[in-house]
């Protein structure tokens, strides 16, 4: 049986999977709250969107630092066991295996067949078997080739990233908004004043809209030279990102203007039906779904990395730490983890588990940066093929954004926040229990 994973992975792969995985609907759907929580300040609202890209920055070049170290598989759960030890490394494997993993994957299936219904009617049985099919077509094409999978991404995010160059220059093109550098007089009549409260709402939730380059770290132990391709790939895919979502923004405000933009919920449908007229609202369904699967996609190959190295370190079900011998997939848990995604998609159960859930994730970015300070603290003269610029503010800065959206979340939702804590801590007695057991030999 193969004991080792294959790094079939070049840097253009884990750039591309970056960009894959954080563009799912975000971009197309919420600039428009930005705005108006920015009080319909186009300066302030770039400025958002700016400072989001740049934090999510300071994150991912903190964590090139980490993965150009090859900690092997699992990315960000191994950051956090090399820093702070298994215990809470297994906490974030736990959380995100049953709920914001698989969880992530069941609600983009099924948020990608609601558009589906742009095309014609569904009933609610046809929506429940089309977003199980998306799920069991992406476990098959994981499980048999990380190569191939990782080609279907590639591909996939070229298509989602072509979509939005297209639709910003179709609508700086043919969009007669007002300029955005001139707000219209009547958003600040409509909108109520910004303030400091509002510009944070504003920022958390474009941070939550670059959420998910850590991903790629998951894979990073399959790159061929992780220690050049990990730190390139999360910065580079980073740096586009932002790129992407600035020029989207202002492809918007080119077709509708800021008043318009403002109040909108749909705001790539929009824009694209003021300057085509409304028959285009299926191009614009189109490229949402392909960017939802594309980044549930990515999720899939990703995430079931962590399990099996929590299993390889006796912390999981023994059975995940087995690579398959025809296909050299961790195949046991690319089923595990596609299998509870569908029981979740079918229940439903899945919006409520991330409603609670996932912005405990942040708990443990958090402790993933600082993992970077406490592995030079303790492996001082470890090799670091790259070292994060500016050492120690750019790990701290982001370390402060992270613990500003988890305080933001427990102040504005107590019960809820609470409830999601007793979910990440009720993985206490599994820990205790698998701990007890030996590792897997490897």
């Amino acid at each position: 049986m193969t004991q080792e994973l294959k790094r079939t992975l070049g840097t253009t792969d884990l750039t591309l999977l970056v960009i894959g995985n954080v563009i799912g609907s975000g971009i197309f759907l919420v600039p428009g709250t930005v705005l108006a929580q920015s009080g319909g300040s186009v300066s302030i609202a770039m400025a958002v969107w700016l400072v989001g890209g740049v934090l999510s920055l300071l994150g991912a070049l903190s964590y090139g630092e980490l993965g150009a170290m090859d900690r092997g598989p699992g990315g960000l759960y191994a950051y956090i066991r090399d820093g702070f030890g298994p215990f809470p490394a297994f906490l974030y494997g736990w959380t995100l295996f049953f709920v914001i993993g698989a969880g992530t994957v069941a609600a983009l299936a099924v948020a990608a067949t609601d558009y589906l219904e742009q095309f014609g009617p569904l009933t609610g049985l046809a929506k429940k078997g089309i977003a199980v099919g998306l799920i069991a077509g992406m476990m098959v094409i994981n499980v048999l080739n990380t190569r191939s999978s990782t080609t279907v991404l590639n591909v996939a995010t070229a298509i989602k990233v072509g979509a939005i160059l297209i639709m910003s220059g179709l609508l700086f093109t043919l969009g007669t908004g007002t300029p955005p550098a001139v707000p219209g007089a009547a958003v600040a009549a409509a909108l109520p004043a910004v303030t400091l409260s509002s510009i944070g709402l504003s920022l958390i939730a474009v941070l939550w809209t670059y959420e998910g380059w850590q991903y790629a770290t998951f894979i990073g132990g399959e790159a061929k030279q992780p220690q050049r391709s990990v730190p390139l790939a999360i910065g580079i895919g980073t740096v586009c990102l932002i790129v992407l979502y600035l020029l989207a923004n202002l492809a918007y405000l080119a077709a509708l203007g800021p008043e318009r933009l403002a109040t909108s919920d749909r705001v790539a449908g929009e824009a694209m039906a003021v300057v085509m007229g409304p028959t285009v609202g299926w191009i614009v369904a189109l490229a949402i779904i392909i960017s939802m699967v594309s980044a549930a996609h990515a999720s899939v190959i990703t995430a079931p990395r962590v399990y099996f190295t929590m299993a390889r370190d006796g912390l999981f079900f023994r059975k995940l730490s087995e690579i398959h011998p025809r296909f050299g997939t961790p195949a046991l848990a690319i089923v595990t983890n596609c299998v509870w995604a569908a029981i979740l998609a079918i229940s439903g159960t899945f919006e409520q588990l991330l409603t609670y859930v996932v912005f405990i994730g942040w708990m443990f970015y958090a402790l993933g940066a600082a993992a970077v300070i406490a592995l030079r603290i303790k492996h001082p003269h470890a090799v670091r093929p790259f070292r994060v610029p500016g050492y120690p503010y750019t790990p701290l800065l982001f370390i402060l954004a992270a613990i500003a959206i988890v305080a933001n979340t427990i102040y504005t939702q107590p019960l809820q926040s609470l409830i999601g804590i007793g979910v990440v801590l009720a993985g206490a007695p599994a820990y205790f229990l698998w701990r007890r057991r030996p590792a897997p030999s490897t």
